[in-house]
């Protein structure tokens, strides 16, 4: 960037992890520049560019509409939307790809250990849910915390009930029984 951040009109930034990462720029002509120095920057080191994950957005306020300025970037979905106050702000939720992920894998999983002892599953349950909110616990993504842990009641609850013919299990018993831990956030920003 040192020796980027000069040749620019305008502002740029570098958002950066591990070998993922993002370049912001003012202006759209400062971007088709490096996008045409870039690949043969990282020719110089034997490194490429891939080709489906590397792409120029149009990234600002006055684009809305989903799929519209909006780019995926380690697992969330970022975009354009309004604060509670009325400003224009970048928000992220849960890209749709990793939180259908996660809930097929429990659907899974509640069904392949459906036979192992209550207390043992609630375990790895709670586990499973507590890291997903600790990693996609940020302000604006609660909506999508609460549809994964439905889920999983959901999931398990049929899953426990599948496993005799004697019925369904009650759902207010398990709920106070083995209470899942709620959705919460845990990252404010």
């Amino acid at each position: 960037m040192k020796e980027v951040i000069p040749r620019m009109k305008g502002r740029c930034s570098i958002i950066r992890w591990a070998d993922d990462f993002i370049l912001g720029f003012e202006y759209e002509k400062d971007a088709l520049r490096v996008m045409d120095v870039l690949p043969r920057r990282f020719e110089q080191f034997e490194l490429s560019l891939h080709p489906e994950k590397t792409k120029l957005i149009r990234f600002s306020k006055r684009i809305s509409g989903k799929g519209n300025g909006t780019f995926d970037f380690l697992g969330f979905t970022f975009y354009w939307s309004k604060s509670l106050k009325g400003y224009m702000v970048i928000k992220k939720k849960t890209a749709r790809k990793r939180s259908s992920r996660f809930m097929k894998r429990i659907w899974i999983w509640c069904k392949d250990n459906r036979h192992k002892p209550m207390a043992e599953q609630y375990e790895i349950l709670c586990s499973k849910l507590r890291g997903f909110y600790q990693y996609f616990g940020v302000i604006s993504n609660y909506k999508v915390l609460e549809v994964v842990f439905e889920y999983t009641e959901k999931a398990w609850r049929r899953w426990l009930s599948r496993r005799s013919h004697k019925g369904e299990v009650m759902f207010e018993d398990l709920r106070t029984t083995y209470p899942l831990p709620l959705p919460r956030i845990v990252h404010n920003i």
